[in-house]
């Protein structure tokens, strides 16, 4: 465990460069006398380390010296293997970059690391869109990617779902994410104050890499807002969307065979408050999230016999009416009554 901690130390002042007691004790979860004490070991065991006293201080490598990859476990070997992505980096125009990395990094591995790392890579494979999603073009990615980059303000055609379906934007590209192998823009305007009179938020916005037409970099210097971080923002995102994702409900009573249909937000809230029919033995009553009416419709009819939906009385009466429908086009129509006379 210190053996670890040391080494932790040595490559947070390698990479970070000069840091505090009270940092380093932050980073690694200890107490700052144990960095203390840490700092005294590495010093005696011939590490070029010293640390200054005051408010501006810490402790720090000196100049020049580096570390060996020969302190990771084989844990952390084969992870480090298992984490590359050739897809998107090929995308960004990294692939021939991670490549030389990859292999830089398993040449500074000790013989019996550098196998484990290669057994990692010959049986994991990262493929991270679904089977029925195509393939996306993404032309302008590099440009974007350069640009989020470089931090440099740009110009993008959009196309969007609503009308007017192109428009032209200035944007502040903060950052890409690949979610689901789909490449989306987090961006500002590149104006805070742009138009205040509608009270529209200033940002950051959602992009979706493949819907943009045509990017132009103006040059212009844009600057992260103070506090932005990429992935934290990404999490509120995310959240905020399955809020908005289900801002209805509707009771239900399901089959176990139509329980064992249901995915998701409905099989979660099925599984944490179902409660067993009084009516129907075997069967289970649930209020479901459900994004619509009119989506809840066609979902619960997917369901068929196996479901019923009890309330609001609206859902149920737009299903019974469909329901009904079939009935008459399936039960009475000429052409069943045909069969049934051969």
């Amino acid at each position: 465990m210190k053996a670890a901690r040391l080494l932790s130390i040595l490559l947070l002042l390698q990479t970070r460069g000069r840091m505090t007691a009270a940092e380093l004790a932050e980073e690694l979860e200890v107490s700052v006398r144990t960095v203390y004490r840490d700092a005294e070991a590495l010093s005696a065991s011939g590490v070029p380390l010293y640390g200054d006293a005051g408010h501006s201080g810490g402790y720090q490598l000196l100049d020049g010296y580096r570390t060996r990859l020969t302190g990771l476990a084989p844990g952390e070997a084969e992870a480090l293997f298992l984490t590359s992505m050739p897809g998107p980096a090929a995308e960004l125009g990294l692939g021939r970059a991670l490549s030389a990395a990859q292999l830089k990094l398993r040449a500074a591995l000790p013989p019996e690391l550098r196998a484990q790392a290669d057994r990692m890579r010959l049986r994991f494979h990262l493929d991270a869109p679904g089977w029925y999603a195509e393939h996306e073009e993404t032309p302008y990615l590099g440009q974007i990617a350069d640009a989020v980059w470089r931090g440099r303000v740009i110009e993008v055609r959009y196309r969007r779902w609503k009308a007017p379906h192109e428009v032209d934007r200035r944007l502040a590209p903060y950052g890409l994410v690949l979610k689901a192998g789909r490449w989306y823009l987090v961006a500002g305007p590149a104006e805070p104050s742009a138009d205040p009179a509608a009270g529209k938020p200033a940002g950051p916005y959602t992009y979706r890499v493949d819907q943009v037409l045509g990017v132009r970099e103006t040059g212009e210097e844009c600057v992260l807002p103070d506090g932005f971080e990429l992935a934290a923002h990404w999490r509120r995102t995310q959240a905020e969307f399955h809020e908005r994702l289900h801002p209805e409900e509707a009771e239900v009573r399901v089959s176990a065979r139509g329980a064992a249909r249901l995915t998701g937000a409905q099989a979660r809230a099925l599984a944490a408050a179902g409660t067993p029919d009084p009516e129907l033995p075997g069967w289970t009553r649930a209020v479901l999230p459900i994004e619509s009416q009119a989506h809840a419709e066609s979902q619960f009819l997917e369901l068929g016999a196996e479901a019923e939906v009890l309330a609001p009385r609206a859902l149920r009466e737009r299903i019974g009416a469909v329901a009904a429908a079939m009935a008459a086009r399936y039960g009475t129509g000429p052409a069943v009554a045909a069969v049934h006379a051969d």
